[in-house]
């Protein structure tokens, strides 16, 4: 029966070229998987690597130096580190997500869990944590913590569940729309850095028209490395000052480095107040990974055939690896705070793609790309990082919130999620309209009879005073002071 279990991949895969088309094909191999849960999945006896996997690799490894870069570097200014301490930390980070958790977890142990990424929406809070008293060790445990705690309760997936058509359609637009603006107005600010306006104009110009062609032709898939190399060749072509600066080489692995009186962070081990100072912040980190699980847990379900259900991301066993993340890469000494990898799991799914394919390539990436350090140079550079995160990430986001936006009901949702979400942020939007809607007071009120008590108003309300009670505590609610 095991040995029938272990072929049952192999014996139903049949060559891309009994397909019409390489759709077909990418739609068959997803019905045709079922990776076991906690159990060794290997390449080429349960899935393939196909060429498409090396898109969502490769806006991975991007995503992942660009935002790691930014969270050790907002943590290197509260604490008077500098520069030598953040290009260690995000290699080691590098090395600690590509090996220990993109491989091992989520493209052997359990191929439903999207690989652990960064939570960018921590990044602004970082000067408050420090000022708090908090310490990056303490954070890290904490948020495991309380991560395992929902996890393992199935929190996680019943928050999705409860979450509505129209306020998922809301949430991913008013997250593509804030993200778009973002990038073209950081990139646009960088040119005006270098006296060089017109670059960033003629690069999202010829953006545009290119993945509106691929969009076209049904090939956005390939948006991503195309138009990233396109806009640095552009870029370059038109006089951008760029160089590789960073040397090949390995980091210092030692927690006992990393959390040393005089080294690495030079904060030593956390104490008890330490811990409690951080507690509020850790508890909003994890209230925000339900809105962000929910959006690539959607783009899934938006671009994968209805019947591939056996390959849908499981938001409960991704959490539970994000959590482990958390605290493994905090106790070695990392800087990231761990949250869903959205710049993988958006491309791979619109390439069509499951999650362990491009998840050993992804670890292939990170790990060349920590030794030899100098392509993260070419990753951070403004019109490759830009162009790659517009079109592989915000662009998509909005394309699918539009896409679940489909009649007025929905609308009513939606309209409310992007109201209350451009007043704090997309937490309390999300929380806010979830409650609304689940309550029947906007979008479908028969949806609204059909749920029980507890899913119509005990956990949404629950759900709610966590999310604006944690916001408070830390003085993100608009004219209200920190109730710290």
């Amino acid at each position: 029966m095991q040995d029938a279990e272990k072929n049952a991949y192999r014996e139903r895969h049949k060559p891309a070229s009994d397909f019409d088309s390489r759709e077909e094909y990418l739609n068959h191999e997803l019905n045709i998987m079922e990776f076991k849960r906690w159990g060794i999945n290997l390449p080429y006896r349960d899935y393939r690597i196909e060429i498409e996997d090396w898109v969502p690799a490769l806006a991975a490894t991007i995503g992942k130096i660009v935002m790691v870069a930014a969270m050790a570097g907002a943590f290197a200014v509260q604490f008077g580190l500098d520069a030598a301490f953040i290009a260690e930390n995000v290699r080691f980070e590098m090395l600690i997500a590509g090996v220990l958790f993109a491989v091992i977890f989520s493209a052997v142990l359990n191929p439903r869990t999207n690989l652990a990424g960064t939570h960018g929406p921590m990044i602004p809070l970082i000067p408050l944590i420090a000022t708090a008293g908090g310490h990056p060790l303490a954070l890290g445990i904490l948020i495991g913590a309380f991560g395992l705690l929902l996890s393992i309760s199935k929190g996680g997936s019943k928050l999705v569940t409860l979450t509505g058509e129209g306020v998922r359609g809301g949430l991913l637009i008013f997250l593509g729309a804030m993200g778009t603006v973002g990038q073209i107005r950081n990139f646009g600010n960088w040119g005006d850095s270098i006296e060089m306006a017109a670059i960033p104009f003629t690069v999202i110009l010829i953006t545009i028209g290119i993945y509106a062609y691929l969009a076209r032709i049904k090939m956005r898939w390939v948006a991503i490395p195309l138009c990233s190399l396109i806009a640095g060749v552009v870029a370059f072509v038109m006089g951008a000052p760029f160089e590789f600066v960073t040397e090949p080489g390995l980091p210092n692995m030692s927690p006992l480095y990393w959390w040393g009186e005089t080294t690495g962070w030079k904060l030593g081990w956390p104490g008890l107040n330490e811990y409690i100072a951080v507690v509020p912040f850790a508890i909003l980190a994890v209230a925000m990974w339900s809105p962000d699980f929910l959006g690539h847990r959607v783009f899934q379900e938006l671009n994968y055939p209805k019947t591939a259900k056996k390959v849908l991301m499981d938001v409960d066993d991704t959490m539970t690896v994000v959590s482990i993340r958390q605290m493994v890469g905090s106790i070695l000494g990392g800087s990231n705070v761990a949250s869903s990898w959205g710049t993988y799991m958006i491309p791979a799914a619109i390439a069509k793609r499951p999650v362990p394919g491009g998840a050993i390539l992804t670890g292939l990436l990170c790990v060349v790309c920590a030794i030899l350090g100098f392509p993260m140079d070419l990753a951070m550079w403004e019109p490759v990082l830009r162009v790659a995160l517009l079109v592989g990430v915000f662009l998509p986001l909005l394309e699918a919130g539009m896409q679940m936006v489909n009649d007025e009901k929905s609308s009513q949702s939606a309209g409310i999620c992007i109201f209350s979400s451009a007043l704090v942020n997309p937490v309390f939007g999300w929380a806010t309209t979830m409650l609304l809607d689940n309550l029947g007071f906007i979008g479908d009120k028969e949806r609204s009879d059909a749920l029980s008590f507890m899913d119509r108003l005990v956990i949404p309300l629950i759900t709610f005073i966590i999310c604006v009670g944690s916001l408070a505590l830390v003085g993100q609610l608009p004219g209200i002071p920190a109730l710290l």
